[in-house]
């Protein structure tokens, strides 16, 4: 099994970033990973944390209609170049966590995705150095209202609420590049998306090239590289899960959005 970096919270409140063992003890370390964080003789037991997204990244850069059928599914074509805009910091929550159903919208779907996790500042970078500085790949979910996507005809309210941005459950540093991506609803064996990631438009290190060309991107930040076909309206109660072959399962519940919102297990 490939190594699992987390990022959890401690019952005394400590947030850490660590290795999950197979039995579920995570092994501390001294520093988030991609700034070299050593393993530790701290070691916590399941019930001795929460499991946090894997990273807090000062921003997420994601990618819209990078996927042929999904761009065909929302009545355009395949865009010329990465079509790239941001979810802020504040939308990441955890695995687990819930989706809050905004009382400003009447449609809200899910996009499973696969994201990066950026290892090193970067900037200009030429396309073949791209690679090496994604550090790990984890799942996402990339929540959309869409009434409000197709009303503002910009997407920052659209793809901004807190929770809209689900990121975990842990890290790896390999997949395989024609890993399966499926997203299924309320336990259904049927899968309401499902594609292989060699089918992108773009790649991964041809995606961090273009927003470094753009922008300085910092360690620890996310990019998320687009969701194929199938995306579709989720309702309060319903359960989604988002599977990329080799890292896991990444699954939350909608729930309505109460007046006060709690901090986000972010």
């Amino acid at each position: 099994m490939a190594q699992r970096f987390v990022r959890v919270q401690s019952q005394t409140g400590q947030l850490h970033y660590g290795l999950l063992h197979p039995d579920r003890r995570v092994q501390v370390l001294d520093a988030p990973p991609w700034l070299q964080g050593q393993p530790t003789e701290t070691e916590l037991l399941p019930n001795q944390y929460t499991i946090l997204a894997p990273c807090a990244p000062s921003k997420v850069v994601a990618v819209g209609k990078n996927y042929a059928d999904h761009a065909a599914e929302m009545g355009t074509a395949p865009p010329a170049e990465p079509l790239i805009f941001i979810k802020p910091s504040t939308a990441v929550t955890s695995a687990g966590a819930p989706i809050y159903y905004p009382p400003q919208t009447q449609q809200v779907d899910y996009e499973g995705e696969l994201a990066l996790i950026i290892g090193d500042r970067c900037a200009q970078l030429p396309p073949e150095l791209a690679q090496t500085k994604i550090w790990g790949y984890t799942i996402a979910n990339d929540v959309t209202a869409r009434d409000l996507q197709k009303r503002d005809g910009q997407w920052t309210r659209a793809k901004g609420f807190d929770s809209f941005c689900p990121l975990g459950p842990w890290i790896v540093r390999e997949i395989n590049p024609a890993a399966r991506l499926q997203t299924f609803l309320n336990g259904e064996t049927q899968p309401v998306q499902s594609a292989s990631l060699d089918t992108m438009l773009f790649k991964p290190a041809q995606i961090v090239a273009y927003i470094s060309s753009v922008m300085t991107l910092l360690p620890g930040d996310v990019i998320l590289t687009g969701t194929p076909a199938g995306v579709g309206p989720l309702a309060i109660g319903d359960q989604v899960r988002v599977e990329i072959e080799g890292i896991g399962a990444l699954e939350n519940t909608v729930v309505a959005r109460p007046e006060t919102i709690s901090p986000a297990r972010s």
